[in-house]
């Protein structure tokens, strides 16, 4: 669509800059703007259209509607110079007023070389000017023509700039509050960062003191424990004389009780030893193939043949990789384990997979045991959790063998996964980078 032309003003004299001024105020009403906007769009008329007059007189004003994007009108205003400003520019101050107040603005020169300075102010949302607004407009213009008087404007002017201070009071005002506000939320944010770090800090030392505990409690109750082992031992081999069936029973209980506790103050160690920092990767190529060879020989006690199958899967990748292979192998070991006692029926299969894509080694133990329900899967890698079953009280363990497998994939820079359905079985995973994560230090 083209311009909507509004109103034509001319520039001959000095009375025109106050006429100028209180014609954009009145076209700007008209059009919805607010008062602020109808303030910024006189402001700017009134400083080009003075630039224009001291370049020279005989210049115009027009207001004109004009579509902005396609979907929107502006208020167009061009004002240009009387022909004897040819080849001058407008005042840089007229400039900057026009650029801060419009939306766009440009200048260029006419056919004749003088500058014509376009201004652009988009139109309030609700207002829209067909060809029947734009007659009302007109008529509106005609109708309240303005008498060009100065001290009327400068009246006007007053009244503009005490409403501007006292809206610009009521926001320092505003922002004084929010200053105010904002300083007490930051003396709450501090007061709380100071609370959390006490707290951090007591929490490490509690930590520390209980990595202390449980590592001094181990080596302290492995020397009784080793002594006892070895008694139950002696008299189970006749060494002192032979035994009743009843007495090899009880001392058969002695063993078996000395064993566990044995095994959760080995587990206990190794866990306060992480928690300290204390425990060092020892990297060295490790071969899949001689891994599965060597836990096969380790865990073949445990299998019961009629029950159930230990298969390690031959691993389709033949490269070593760089890691600790003695806790993997802990790791490993735990794992199998824990499928051998938890199923009755059925196999444990062992295989690992290497990802080319991410780079990793996948190791994984299936087993078709009892499985472990949804609630449960993150309740097992706590310390000390368990959860109830027959297997499990049959099977009693020390509830850290997981914990402590999590913690050892971690210090190798992988993780441990599971997946399960209670019924169907378990897989636990370790997933491993091929190469070891080194820290610059």
């Amino acid at each position: 669509m083209s311009a909507q032309r509004i109103l034509n003003v001319g520039l001959s004299g000095e009375q025109d800059m106050v006429l100028v001024r209180q014609r954009a105020r009145q076209v700007s009403k008209l059009l919805g703007f607010s008062q602020q906007d109808q303030v910024r769009i006189a402001t700017a008329v009134s400083e080009v259209a003075r630039g224009a007059c001291q370049l020279a007189y005989g210049g115009r004003a027009v207001f004109q509607i004009e579509e902005h994007d396609g979907r929107r009108q502006c208020l167009e205003m061009t004002i240009s110079s009387g022909s004897a400003a040819a080849g001058r520019n407008l005042p840089d101050d007229a400039l900057v007023t026009m650029h801060r107040l419009m939306d766009e603005c440009s200048v260029k020169a006419d056919a004749g070389g003088a500058p014509v300075a376009m201004m652009c102010k988009v139109l309030p949302l609700q207002a829209r000017v067909d060809s029947a607004r734009l007659a009302e407009l007109g008529a509106q213009l005609a109708k309240d023509s303005p008498v060009a008087n100065s001290y009327l404007e400068v009246h006007q002017q007053n009244q503009e700039l005490v409403a501007t201070l006292a809206e610009l009071r009521e926001r320092q005002e505003d922002l004084l509050g929010l200053t105010r506000e904002l300083e007490d939320t930051n003396r709450g944010i501090v007061a709380l960062y100071a609370e959390i770090e006490d707290k951090a800090e007591r929490l490490r030392k509690a930590d520390e003191m209980k990595s202390r505990f449980l590592s001094n409690t181990s080596h302290e109750l492995r020397t009784p424990l080793s002594s006892i082992r070895a008694l139950a031992r002696l008299l189970l081999d006749r060494l002192d004389g032979d035994l009743t069936q009843e007495q090899e029973r009880q001392v058969k209980f002695i063993e078996k009780a000395a064993n566990d506790l044995s095994e959760l103050v080995n587990d206990l160690l190794d866990l306060a030893k992480i928690e300290a920092g204390k425990v060092e990767v020892q990297l060295a190529p490790v071969s899949v193939d001689n891994l599965f060879r060597a836990l096969k020989g380790m865990l073949r006690p445990l299998v019961d043949e009629a029950r159930v199958e230990l298969v390690f899967d031959t691993p389709d990748f033949a490269e070593t990789f760089e890691s600790d292979e003695g806790k993997i192998s802990q790791v490993l070991r735990n794992f199998i384990s824990n499928a051998l006692k938890f199923t009755e029926q059925g196999a444990v299969r062992v295989h690992a997979v290497w990802d080319g894509e991410s780079d990793t080694i996948t190791f994984s133990v299936a087993d078709t045991g009892i499985g472990i329900s949804p609630d449960n899967l993150q309740l097992i890698f706590e310390e000390f959790s368990q959860i109830e079953h027959p297997l499990q009280r049959r099977s009693k363990g020390t509830g850290l063998g997981l914990p402590l497998c999590r913690k050892l994939a971690e210090l190798l820079g992988g993780r441990v996964e599971v997946e399960s359905q209670v019924g169907t079985g378990s897989t636990f995973s370790l997933i491993l980078p091929r190469r070891f994560p080194h820290i610059d230090g």
